[in-house]
């Protein structure tokens, strides 16, 4: 009975090291994973969360030297923070004189912001937003793109609703520049 013990206690002992060991990864991945599957706030109108739309991640179709073109400057890496607007994750890029501390879910001067949403939803996304701004049309990017009268250049190409709002320091955001980034970023879609 002893010998019984002995090798039930420490089959025991071996599920629990299992056991405990994947906990211990599961967390670190959970935790090392977070920034790419957050989903933003849901759009009371479209209920959609990026989840729905595959969780995008923006990063992947600008890099920090694109951004620092479009906003003529240094800026730092890209990182990602909820794009409620747009349904999705935006990838933002910081000039040096960005406020501090930076946060990557708000709007704000001395940056660059881009947003990619991917799927069926995307146009839902481009049109609610449409319907809350002065759109002003502007050809000659994706299926169909337009102005918002101040802050940004929203394209819809296929099952992709890109936003692009540059913001230099000091100055007002700048159309030729998110232009440029729309530029090198619809190819990569």
């Amino acid at each position: 009975m002893r010998r019984r013990l002995g090798a039930a206690g420490t089959a025991v002992a071996a599920c629990a090291a299992i056991l405990l060991a994947a906990c211990g990864s599961s967390s670190a991945t959970s935790t090392s994973a977070a920034p790419a599957t957050s989903a933003p706030a849901p759009n009371p109108a479209t209920a959609t969360t990026a989840a729905a739309t595959g969780n995008f991640n923006s990063c992947s179709v600008v890099t920090q030297a694109e951004a620092a073109s479009a906003i003529g400057q240094a800026v730092t890496p890209g990182v990602l923070g909820h794009a409620t607007v747009e349904g999705g994750l935006a990838c933002v890029f910081y000039g040096p004189s960005a406020p501090t501390p930076a946060n990557p879910d708000v709007a704000q001067p001395d940056s660059v912001r881009v947003v990619v949403v991917k799927g069926p939803d995307a146009l839902t996304w481009y049109n609610d937003y449409k319907s809350k701004v002065s759109a002003q049309p502007v050809t000659g990017y994706g299926d169909k793109a337009y102005y918002d009268g101040y802050a940004s250049l929203s394209v819809l190409e296929g099952d992709y609703y890109l936003r692009i709002a540059v913001s230099p320091a000091g100055a007002p955001p700048s159309l030729p520049d998110e232009e440029q980034l729309a530029t090198a970023i619809l190819p990569k879609l």
